[in-house]
């Protein structure tokens, strides 16, 4: 004789065990109001070196982190800053874990050729592009460079270009190439502490977070342990047989520049108090291409303001402003680009062709 319904309640009810736990599945996630921020100076094998500035009665402290599973596949780069929970003492044995990446001023990015659609961050919060040339042993690569100049200008980054071993060539020439461009550059050749180089370098370093760049060979790593002495950034030589240089550097390293008596920044010496103010630089393995698959004309002529007014006014849209009936012809002709206009619309176009197809040289 079966039960009437009366007679039933919860007791008899039979709940499964849910196999992922009992735990009810939320789309909220949890804040981590309580995270510490540092900067991210290098990355290894699934393990983010990060710097923590002193805080909350502790000091200033290297940590080392994972990654938390909520970061999903959100790339973490040298320069990101970072929220970090777990152990974030600093002490040899701890881990902690990210959990948020905090808003990007410049991200830095590069694709592996310019038919690949898929873009890589390089380098985040930087605000200055070091180019690193020599004008022999290697040979300077003009149309690497010009990439290297269009990336930074496509993140917002001011380019600088550094002219290593003087001592062995000349580099007038090569650097008459990038005047119109109005591209600030320092030259160097022997790099001990008080050159007038490595002195100029630095003043221009102080204060900002810069990524350096160059193909390999080209004394990178050699000026990084100038500036840093405690780098300790391996260095190689140039091949007899193919000019090139060998990777000496493997991965992005951030460093922190040491202070300097008597550094000066427009006249007025900086902030001993401040150990960010001598600045950041941040090293990366030599490159022998830069695709820029993901850069389009129009955030490379924002730099050029004489032609990008003439632009918006008289281009049509989508012009490529490398074309026979571009309305930049025109304006320069009629000197609305100032006395420089020819030079600077040359150094545009000559930026602008960099873009397709992939430098080998």
């Amino acid at each position: 004789m079966g039960r009437a319904a009366s007679s039933w309640d919860e007791r008899d009810v039979r709940v499964r065990p849910n196999r992922r736990g009992t735990r009810p599945r939320t789309k909220d996630r949890p804040k981590h109001e309580d995270a510490v921020v540092g900067r991210v100076t290098a990355v290894d094998r699934g393990r983010w070196t990060t710097l923590v500035p002193a805080g909350d009665g502790l000091p200033e402290r290297v940590v080392i982190a994972m990654r938390a599973r909520e970061l999903g596949r959100s790339p973490v780069v040298v320069g990101d800053r970072v929220a970090m929970v777990g152990d974030t003492s600093g002490q040899p044995d701890g881990l902690a874990r990210i959990v948020r990446i905090e808003e990007r001023a410049t991200v830095l990015r590069r694709t592996a050729d310019d038919t690949d659609p898929f873009e890589r961050v390089i380098v985040a919060n930087a605000d200055q592009l070091v180019v690193v040339a020599a004008p022999a042993d290697p040979e300077p690569r003009p149309r690497l460079i010009d990439r290297c100049l269009v990336a930074a200008y496509d993140a917002g980054m001011d380019p600088l270009l550094v002219l290593t071993k003087s001592d062995l060539a000349s580099g007038e020439d090569f650097l008459a190439q990038y005047a119109p461009l109005n591209v600030p550059h320092v030259v160097t050749s022997v790099l001990t502490e008080g050159s007038e180089g490595l002195t100029e370098l630095r003043r221009r370093l102080a204060g900002r977070v810069s990524v350096l760049v160059g193909h390999s060979g080209v004394g990178k790593s050699t000026l990084v342990n100038a500036l840093c002495p405690d780098a300790d950034r391996a260095t190689g030589h140039v091949n007899d047989v193919t000019g090139r240089g060998r990777h000496t550097s493997t991965s992005a390293l951030g460093l922190r520049l040491p202070a300097v008596d008597g550094l000066e920044i427009d006249g007025r010496e900086i902030d001993s108090d401040d150990p960010d103010a001598p600045g950041w630089i941040i090293d990366t393995p030599g490159i022998r291409s830069f695709g820029l698959a993901h850069v389009q004309p129009d955030h490379i002529i924002r730099h050029f303001p004489e032609l990008a007014e003439g632009a918006d006014a008289g281009c049509p849209r989508g012009c490529t402003h490398d074309e026979p009936d571009c309305a930049l012809d025109a304006r320069v002709a009629a000197g609305h680009a100032g006395t420089g206009g020819e030079q600077r619309l040359d150094s545009l176009r000559r930026l602008l062709r960099a873009r397709p197809g992939e430098d080998t040289h």
